[in-house]
């Protein structure tokens, strides 16, 4: 089985800020380039923290409503901090929560999860900056083509790895919704199974409709 990697998902040619930049040239830095926020590094190229479109715009948010009709919100010591800051290095959320190349979409989505961001640097073993993945880039995989699925939970899942043909386990896919229908030699190999196929990149759900044999059934005890 093959798990896409944050290595294979992730912008390589990243843009980036460093700690000295001025506000406006890192708005200027956004818009130039599309995005909605850039990795902010030091001298050697190691993520210190995050600068977004978020962050920026507590400058406006701390100023008064010409209109009158919203008064300026409170603001805690570190949001206030923000709002007046005039450099990345004042503008950033930090620390930089970063992926590595070589993980898989279910760890670099739980690790955004946690710590409720949208995107991650991604770091080589010297915590250089290689790269940056972010929800969209992991959402790719479910723009998986159904046969490529099927193609995986039949011949990686099933026949190589748990020895069941084709013939006894049928498996169907529909826009990443997978169906599995038949029969299986050992009742112990469902939840195997069930775990192996949730896993395959791309499948949006599973359900399973498989038949237990007889194969796992002790034995009567001898004399008995």
């Amino acid at each position: 089985m093959h798990h896409r990697t944050v290595a294979e998902l992730m912008t390589r040619d990243v843009v980036r800020a460093r700690g000295d930049m001025p506000f406006k040239e890192i708005v200027r830095l956004l818009a130039d380039n599309d995005v909605t926020a850039v990795p902010v590094v030091d001298e050697l190229d190691h993520p210190v923290g995050v600068v977004s479109e978020a962050d920026l715009l507590r400058k406006s948010a701390d100023h008064a409503d010409p209109s009158g009709r919203s008064p300026v919100p409170p603001l805690e010591a570190w949001e206030r901090a923000k709002a007046e800051g005039t450099r990345a290095e004042e503008l950033m959320s930090a620390p930089a929560v970063c992926a590595r190349p070589d993980w898989n979409v279910v760890e670099a989505a739980r690790l955004m999860e946690a710590h409720h961001v949208k995107r991650l640097p991604v770091v080589d073993d010297a915590d250089r900056l290689v790269g940056l993945v972010s929800r969209g880039d992991l959402l790719r995989v479910f723009l998986r083509r159904d046969d490529a699925i099927r193609d995986e939970i039949t011949g990686d899942v099933l026949r190589r790895t748990l020895g069941i043909d084709s013939s006894e386990v049928t498996v169907e896919v529909h826009d990443g919704q997978v169906g599995l229908r038949g029969s299986v030699r050992n009742g112990r190999l469902v939840p195997v199974i069930d775990r192996l196929c949730r896993s395959v990149d791309g499948v949006v759900s599973l359900a399973m409709d498989l038949r237990a044999g007889t194969d796992d059934v002790a034995p009567p005890a001898a004399g008995g």
